[in-house]
């Protein structure tokens, strides 16, 4: 683990997450999963972590690992199609992962994952946080719509609201 990624985490506030992510910004988060989740089956999650602390922090967890056990944590892997995706964001190391379950996983691959990730990491380092997952909401819709078009009544298995850890 580099220093420099440790005192990035240590300096991380919560205050510095609500202002990168105000009330506002998580509401229109909200509503970009809810409008996207009426185009197909899929089950979308977001997430937004400030820092890692403690143990993690000092084993040199990545980022990817975090957000595979905040995928299991929020049972995103828990849908009827296996079609859930998180999107998971930790903020002190600006990097952003997509865990989707098997299902669509199969489907997508990751090199698709890591380009939206790409883009919504652009849109962060210019301050876009808001812009910056409402796209890459837009760009994982379009994967779900594709290998999961709506049909009939769905019923939302998992909350649509984002998660501040």
């Amino acid at each position: 683990m580099s220093i420099k990624r440790l005192a990035k985490h240590l300096l991380q506030t919560p205050r510095q997450v609500h202002r990168d992510f105000p009330s506002q910004t998580l509401n229109a988060i909200e509503r970009a999963i809810k409008a996207s989740e009426t185009a197909h089956r899929g089950e979308i999650r977001f997430a937004v972590e400030g820092a890692l602390d403690g143990l993690p922090l000092f084993k040199g967890q990545s980022a990817r690992e975090r957000a595979i056990d905040v995928f299991s944590q929020l049972r995103i892997w828990d849908t009827e199609h296996n079609n859930g995706v998180l999107i998971y964001l930790l903020l002190a190391d600006r990097d952003v992962e997509i865990v989707a379950d098997r299902g669509i996983d199969a489907k997508v691959g990751a090199d698709e994952w890591e380009r939206i990730c790409h883009m919504m990491e652009s849109d962060f380092q210019q301050g876009k946080y808001e812009d910056g997952v409402v796209s890459g909401i837009l760009a994982v819709t379009q994967h779900l719509i594709k290998n999961f078009p709506a049909s009939g009544a769905d019923q939302n298995e998992l909350p649509d609201r984002p998660v501040v850890l």
